[in-house]
């Protein structure tokens, strides 16, 4: 499994790449949204978790745009990681194209919980 983590704290980046190595996942990372959207052009893969509020473009902007592709990379799972606890977080993201959010700070089992939800719809779809 190859994930980007687009994030700017190196920090958050560290702990969530820790994490998915326990799993044997590839991490790559991304400080900006900017860096990431080029990423996502030379290389393959399975999710991308995706910080809300980075300098520079935004993660919602990033997703909407990934979202407006015209290739298989418009359809990549995306987790938006964010400290935002708003009440309407979730929903906006949601509606801005993300799969799921999950809170900061990242705890394993939310985060392997989520990833796994979205690869086995991903496999459905492709089944179907």
């Amino acid at each position: 499994m190859h994930v980007l983590f687009v994030e700017d704290d190196a920090m958050n980046r560290r702990v969530v790449r820790d994490m998915l190595k326990v799993v044997g996942a590839e991490m790559s990372e991304a400080e900006d949204a900017e860096t990431g959207l080029r990423m996502i052009e030379d290389d393959s893969y399975n999710v991308i978790l995706m910080d809300l509020r980075m300098p520079g473009m935004d993660g919602l902007t990033a997703i909407q745009q990934i979202r407006a592709r015209h290739d298989t990379k418009a359809a990549l799972p995306i987790i938006v990681v964010t400290a935002d606890t708003a009440l309407d977080i979730r929903a906006s993201c949601l509606a801005k194209g993300a799969d799921d959010v999950i809170l900061k700070p990242v705890a394993m089992k939310q985060l392997f919980a989520a990833m796994g939800k979205l690869m086995v719809a991903a496999e459905r779809r492709k089944a179907s």
